[in-house]
This record gives structure tokens, C-alpha cells and sequence, in this order.
């Protein structure tokens, strides 16, 4: 008579399990068992090649333990396995425990069979651009509600974190401008030994002032701005929020009743928003310089004159379209930045990958807002 699976054999009792070759089937009897491992293992393996081509009877089998039925699986398959369960008289205590080692062992349909390459790819392509759909959902969603909570504590001085907002502008501003002036000092300096390389071919040298002062007042300054904030800032404030939410300092926020959104993302949105066209601005005129001192040390332009050309030539329109793009990036990247805070998962592993994932997506989303409004703005003439 069987007994509980797992029962430990008793000197008297023990029968350790044989494979008997029935014709059509192999039939297992005796105790399948840790105590019998080895002998099991030397039999299984010496009767697997007539198990590939035969049925199982189980029905003769005394003990059972999990040793004993990874054994049995691997002799005749998972799949020979359950068939031969649906038949037999095993009592239902060995029969679940030799159904859940099967069934562990069973891969889904099509796991051993390569993969189309086109197939594949397009399998690929899709679920890339169904997460792309779900994250820039979900940042709509967190725009939306970014908006929502800013105008509900507008009216409300007594809710405005100041303290807050200060700190934010010091750290996203006042320490971002040597960085921002410098680069965009040597980028004007590139711009215009460029410019004077392919137009001193035309004889055209004098227009490399016109070509530095349109190039930084609608593009590079506040695009180089925006990519270093991009990298510098939103980084910065996902590794924060990250940081909080791994510390459970997000939950306690909610379990005092007070929102995070008011408390974190807010004031530093406001901060970026006015910290952003600061830096255009120097951004700008570092460009200009860099871009004078060329033309004045090289292409022997009078200083003068250089101030004069983009006086009578570079309209305050340009200047307008640059800084008109400053607020809507630093809107961008700063709710990028915060989200991918709030989406770390607990680790810091995570608190890494959406580090990087902020960065990624402020640039990319600063570069293509960028490309649309130069579109936008050469249909419209402006």
C-alpha cells in the first residue's frame, strides 16, 4: 500500500523503484525516493531510450518523494508524464506531486523553435513602440496633473513652497551658468572658424558675423542650455525623488495627508521654468562673443563693425523665437525628471536606470520639440 509521499523508508520497507519493460509501456514499481537517488539515476538513464518510444504505468509505484519524480520526468518527459496520469490509480497525493514536477518542466509551445528574423523584428518593433505609447501616456497624464495642482495653489500664496522654489533656482541656475557660458563660448568660436572656412570661397567672410549671430539667437543657445540642463538638472532631480521614494520618504509625504506633486515637483518646475531662459539669454551672448572674438582676432572684422552688422541686419525677432522656446523645454525636462523619480521601483539599480532614462528622453524630446518649432517658424516667416 502507498504511503504519504515523502515518507522516509523504513529498513524493512524500503523497495527501491525498477523500470520493467512491458511490450508496449515501461512500468515503474517500488519506492522512487531520495535514498534510492543514485541506483534511480543509473536506471533512468539506462532506459531512456526505450521510454522516448512507450507509454508509463504507474500504477505499481510505492514511495514518491520530489526526488524521485524529477527523476521519472526526465526519463520519459513531461509530457508522457501527465499522459500517463490521466490514467492511472495512484493516489492523489503522489499524482499532484508528480503533475506540478511535469508541469514545471513543460515549456511553452514554440520555445525550442527559432524565431522568423522578420518575424522577430517586427514582434520587436511592436512592443518598443507599445511601451513608447504606454511612458509617453503616462507623461501626458503627469503633465496634466502637474498643471492641475499648479493652478489649484496659484491663488493660494500660503501653500507657495518659496524656500523650495529659491533653493531650486540657486542649484538649476546660478551653478549652471559657467558651464552654460563656457560651452556655449567655444561652440560660437567653432561656428565661426566653420563659417569663415566655407564662405572666404565665395568671398562672402563678412556674412560669418550674420551666420553666428542667427545661429545662436534662434537655435544653439537655447538648445545648448536646454541639453545641458537636460543632463545636468533632470538627472539630478530623478536621482532625488528616486532617492526619497526608495527611503519610503514618499509614503510618509501621502501618510501626513500632503501631496508630493505640491512638494516636490512644483517648485522645481517653476525654478527650471525661470532658471532656463536666464541661462538662453547667457547662453546667447556667450555664443556671440565666442563667435566676435573669431572674427575679430582672425578675420581682421573690426569690433565695431561686428556690433554694427548684427544691429542692422539681426532683427529682435530672432532673439524673441529663441527665448520663446526656453519655457516650454524646461517645462519638458523638468516633469520628465520628476516622473522617472516617481517611477523608480525601490533599488538602486533603479534609481540608476531611470537616471538615464531622464536624461535620454529630455534630450530627445528637447531636440524634437526644437525641430517642430524651426518648421512652425519657417512656414509661418517668423
Amino acid at each position: 500500500m502507498a504511503k504519504h509521499p515523502g515518507t522516509a523508508p523504513t529498513a524493512d520497507s524500503a523497495r527501491p523503484g525498477i523500470i520493467e519493460d512491458l511490450g508496449d509501456a515501461l512500468a515503474l514499481k517500488g519506492d522512487w525516493t531520495l535514498p534510492h537517488y543514485s541506483a534511480l539515476k543509473r536506471r533512468t538513464l539506462a532506459s531512456r531510450d526505450l521510454a522516448s518510444e512507450k507509454s508509463l504505468d504507474l500504477d505499481q509505484i510505492g514511495r514518491l518523494d520530489t526526488a524521485g519524480a524529477s527523476l521519472i520526468v526526465r526519463l520519459a518527459g513531461p509530457e508522457t508524464v501527465l499522459e500517463a496520469l490521466a490514467r492511472t490509480s495512484l493516489p492523489e497525493a503522489q499524482r499532484a506531486l508528480l503533475r506540478l514536477v511535469a508541469e514545471s518542466d513543460v515549456k511553452p509551445a514554440g520555445d525550442n523553435e527559432p524565431r522568423q528574423g522578420l518575424i522577430h523584428m517586427l514582434a520587436l518593433i511592436g512592443e518598443r513602440m507599445s511601451r513608447l505609447g504606454r511612458q509617453h501616456w503616462l507623461l501626458a497624464g503627469f503633465m496634466g496633473q502637474t498643471l492641475a495642482t499648479l493652478f489649484a495653489i496659484f491663488p493660494r500664496p500660503g501653500r507657495w513652497r518659496v524656500t523650495s522654489f529659491v533653493a531650486a533656482v540657486h542649484d538649476t541656475g546660478l551653478n549652471a551658468l559657467p558651464i552654460v557660458a563656457l560651452l556655449t563660448f567655444l561652440v560660437g568660436a567653432v561656428v565661426a572658424f566653420l563659417g569663415a572656412t566655407v564662405l572666404e570661397n565665395f568671398g562672402a567672410t563678412i556674412y560669418t558675423v550674420n551666420l553666428v549671430a542667427f545661429s545662436f539667437l534662434r537655435e544653439f543657445g537655447v538648445l545648448l542650455a536646454a541639453i545641458l540642463l537636460a543632463g545636468r538638472t533632470a538627472s539630478s532631480f530623478t536621482a532625488h525623488i528616486g532617492a526619497m521614494k526608495v527611503n519610503e520618504e514618499l509614503d510618509a509625504i501621502r501618510t501626513l495627508g500632503l501631496s508630493p506633486v505640491e512638494l516636490l515637483v512644483v517648485p522645481r518646475v517653476l525654478a527650471l521654468m525661470v532658471s532656463l531662459p536666464i541661462l538662453t539669454f547667457v547662453g546667447m551672448m556667450s555664443g556671440i562673443v565666442g563667435g566676435g572674438l573669431v572674427c575679430v582676432l582672425t578675420l581682421d572684422i573690426p569690433l565695431t563693425q561686428f556690433v554694427a552688422i548684427i544691429h542692422r541686419d539681426i532683427a529682435l525677432q530672432h532673439f524673441v523665437t529663441g527665448m520663446s522656446k526656453a519655457p516650454v523645454f524646461a517645462f519638458l525636462i523638468a516633469v520628465i525628471g520628476c516622473l522617472e523619480g516617481f517611477k523608480v521601483s525601490g533599488s538602486a539599480r533603479s534609481v540608476g536606470e531611470h537616471t538615464t532614462s531622464s536624461v535620454v528622453q529630455s534630450i530627445f524630446m528637447v531636440i524634437l520639440l526644437d525641430s517642430i518649432a524651426a518648421l512652425f517658424f519657417m512656414e509661418m516667416g517668423w
